[in-house]
């Protein structure tokens, strides 16, 4: 049973947590892979909106991805966006990145050899991803402009799509710790977290949803 206070201070951390950018027309979208579809789905609808030219999908699998999708997680978005109506040409593949530095990376790479310059970026994430994912993309790829994207979704209705409400708040406040650590670690560019924010994230912790920290953030410290 997740209580009315952890429920409060996941909302808060979900609308932290999204850039609420204005969605305009990029170099290139590029989806990050993940347990999650609907993606996917964005990145489709972007494309047939003329948001971007070419979409590159990039991530292998996870723990939590390798049973939902066993040929990689840009394997199955492309596969997605595709039924969607995305022409196979419009689809770089980057399959072999397990971590959002090497989809950063990799990804250049991958446009790189296909002849793509891209000035700026339409990142699409998990809606609880955007903050932790720009943040590293201006540290890790400092030449383009980013612009986020995600599923509209409010929490509520995010939480019931997955199927599995404690897993979602988890993924937020793994996702609040990055964004507190990795500038730190080289990793990403450091971000305002008001006192709000982190009150609530340490509720949250302490009420037990830390499956998604990092041990080792502890040790480094």
């Amino acid at each position: 049973m997740i209580s009315a206070q952890a429920w409060a201070d996941a909302r808060l951390l979900w609308d932290y947590h999204r850039m609420h950018h204005d969605r305009r027309p990029c170099s290139v979208a590029v989806g990050l892979g993940s347990h999650d579809l609907a993606v996917a789905d964005v990145a489709a609808g972007l494309y047939h909106r003329g948001m971007a030219p070419v979409i590159v999908f990039t991530g292998a699998t996870s723990p939590t991805t390798r049973t939902r999708m066993p040929r990689g997680e840009a394997v199955h978005y492309r596969e997605r966006a595709m039924q969607l109506g995305v022409p196979d040409s419009a689809v770089l593949l980057e399959p072999r990145a397990t971590s959002t530095a090497e989809n950063i990376e990799f990804t250049k790479a991958v446009l790189a050899e296909a002849g793509v310059r891209a000035s700026s970026v339409l990142l699409v994430s998990k809606p609880y991803e955007e903050r932790r994912s720009y943040g590293m993309m201006r540290k890790l790829w400092t030449e383009v402009e980013v612009v986020c994207a995600s599923s509209p979704m409010g929490l509520e209705e995010y939480a019931d799509s997955i199927g599995d409400a404690r897993m979602v708040i988890d993924m937020i406040v793994g996702a609040l710790q990055r964004v507190l650590v990795f500038p730190g670690w080289g990793l990403a560019i450091d971000q305002d977290v008001p006192d709000v924010i982190v009150a609530a994230y340490e509720r949250l912790c302490a009420e037990g949803f830390t499956s998604r920290l990092m041990p080792e953030a502890a040790e480094r410290a």
